[in-house]
């Protein structure tokens, strides 16, 4: 098995056609048909279904699809650390946020990244914390901002800020954008919108309540922080989020939010990259720049 034969399988893999794989790979489909050919030889497996609108992945074809992503991957983070040591950071880093934050964060972080390395190229992606981990872990992307991760020998996570988490329910005219204090007991009588299990916030809240002998009155399972706090900001219910939640909202003229008390809840904002995979050039200064770039963006928000 080599790179070239790799490559070529991804390429009809993620297209799922051969015609579309030798277009962008601009080679002949013969000549494409006979690489892929080799590597099934080489692995004694068939690695696409073929039919008459393309083609499809084997259970064979989709491991090695998902070992070859890495394997790639691996191979450009090699090729531009090597390349790196002549000066400024080459190659391509891409980046996981969670939904609100990526919005709060995104736009100042992408001017400091392209000021400090011009020679780079970045990738921004948003998902949920249960989502990023999978990503990091699978090698799709080297860093990500998880809210309260939870602790991994496959991950290196370093805590970046704590953030009070605040009950936000629809603001009435004239009311206050920022109200009392609000004991937790009391929350959790509140019709509560909250993202599906096993969304780290849920999860939190949850356990949280467990402890004191109650359960939060869910009205709603919502896996978008948007809709949630849209749906907040029309009356249909309560959440449970952080400030950066709000700054990311366009309808922050509708929300009032609440610090959590009794007992004070907060949730932690982590930087996590993988242990298992060393760490290019670059992926090391952009972990450095997130420390440099988030205090500031955050302290907008607060």
């Amino acid at each position: 098995m080599d790179l070239r034969q790799l490559e070529c399988f991804i390429y009809v893999a993620e297209l799922g056609s051969f015609t579309q794989a030798a277009m962008v790979l601009d080679v002949g489909q013969p000549a494409l048909s006979r690489q892929v050919r080799r590597l099934e030889v080489e692995l004694r497996q068939t690695l696409f279904y073929r039919n008459g609108r393309g083609v499809s992945l084997t259970e064979a074809g989709k491991r090695l699809l998902a070992h070859g992503r890495t394997i790639q991957m691996q191979f450009e983070h090699a090729r531009h650390d090597v390349e790196d040591s002549r000066g400024s950071p080459l190659g391509r880093v891409t980046i996981g946020f969670p939904y609100a934050v990526g919005r709060a964060l995104t736009a100042p972080f992408v001017k400091a990244f392209r000021a400090r390395y011009p020679k780079a190229s970045l990738c921004i992606t948003e998902g949920l914390t249960i989502h990023l981990y999978e990503w990091l872990l699978s090698g799709r992307i080297d860093i990500a901002l998880l809210h309260d991760p939870v602790p991994s020998p496959s991950l290196d996570i370093q805590p970046i800020r704590e953030d009070d988490l605040l009950l936000l329910g629809y603001r009435k005219p004239r009311q206050a954008a920022v109200g009392s204090p609000i004991p937790l007991r009391k929350v959790a009588e509140l019709p509560l919108i909250m993202p599906c299990r096993p969304h780290s916030l849920r999860m939190m809240i949850e356990t949280r309540l467990a402890n004191m002998g109650l359960k939060p009155t869910i009205v709603l399972d919502v896996d978008s922080v948007a809709s949630i706090v849209k749906l907040v900001s029309e009356g249909e219910g309560y959440a449970i989020a952080t400030q950066h939640a709000i700054a990311a909202s366009d309808d922050q003229d509708h929300l009032q939010s609440r610090r959590i008390i009794a007992p004070r809840m907060s949730s932690v904002l982590a930087m996590a990259t993988s242990a298992e995979r060393p760490l290019t050039t670059l992926v090391q200064r952009t972990c450095e720049l997130f420390h440099e770039v988030l205090p500031v963006s955050a302290g907008k928000d607060n």
